[in-house]
C-alpha cells in the first residue's frame, strides 16, 4: 500500500479536525466578488472501517523479530501518549 494511502488512512482511523469553507460569490461587472466567507471547525470522528485496513496491512506480530517487536512497542506507547509518527 502507498504510503499517501496509509497516512490518510490513519488520520481518518484515529479521527481529525478540520476547516469548512463556505464562501458566496455575486457577479458585478462580469467579475465575480466574494460576499461572504464562513469557516467552520469540523471534527472528523475516528473510522473503525480504516482502523481495520490499517490493521490488515499490518504484519502479524509473530513474524516479528524481537527488536522489530520493541520498536513497535515504542511507536505504539508514542502514539497512547499522543505524540506524532516521524
Amino acid at each position: 500500500m502507498d504510503d499517501g494511502v496509509k497516512d490518510a488512512l490513519r488520520r481518518r482511523a484515529l479521527g481529525f479536525e478540520t476547516d469548512e469553507v463556505v464562501e458566496e460569490y455575486a457577479f458585478q461587472e462580469g467579475e465575480a466578488v466574494l460576499l461572504k466567507r464562513k469557516v467552520t471547525k469540523k471534527t472528523v470522528p475516528p473510522d473503525v472501517a480504516a482502523a481495520k485496513l490499517l490493521s490488515d496491512e499490518e504484519k502479524p506480530l509473530s513474524a516479528l523479530s524481537p527488536e522489530q517487536l520493541k520498536a513497535e512497542k515504542i511507536r505504539l506507547l508514542g502514539l497512547l501518549r499522543g505524540e506524532e509518527e516521524k
